[in-house]
């Protein structure tokens, strides 16, 4: 039997995927795999610049805000992910990692972006 959990986080990056697209994005690849680890959604975004999107969600602050999930490992692993992405694919080489946290709201969940979190 899958894990609750894991259908939740699939169904909230569906729902960041839709949500980028609505907002003129171009999603080219949902939960791609490299040898450092998985990009949950690689876009494009409306200026061209390949992005990585980490989307995290949370149901509560308990353990943080979505943000603070992201440590330096983590981080190196997204950069190395999205590199390995854009020499695979032959993208541009400008590229950004951007988050997008999902937290419940009032009607189902709010989304927010963070963008180049690869610079904090």
């Amino acid at each position: 039997m899958a894990d609750p959990r894991h259908e939740l986080g699939r169904r909230a990056e569906r729902a960041v995927a839709r949500w980028l697209r609505e907002s003129g994005w171009h999603v080219l690849a949902e939960r791609w795999h490299s040898p450092y680890g998985e990009l949950d959604l690689v876009c494009r975004d409306a200026d061209g610049v390949l992005v990585a999107v980490e989307v995290k969600l949370r149901r509560s602050r308990r353990f943080g805000r979505p943000v603070e999930a992201i440590d330096p490992r983590r981080l190196g692993r997204l950069r190395r992910s999205l590199a390995a992405y854009a020499a695979a694919t032959s993208q541009p080489d400008e590229l950004r990692i951007d988050l997008v946290a999902v937290e419940p709201a009032e009607a189902g969940w709010r989304l927010t972006r963070t963008a180049g979190i690869d610079r904090l």
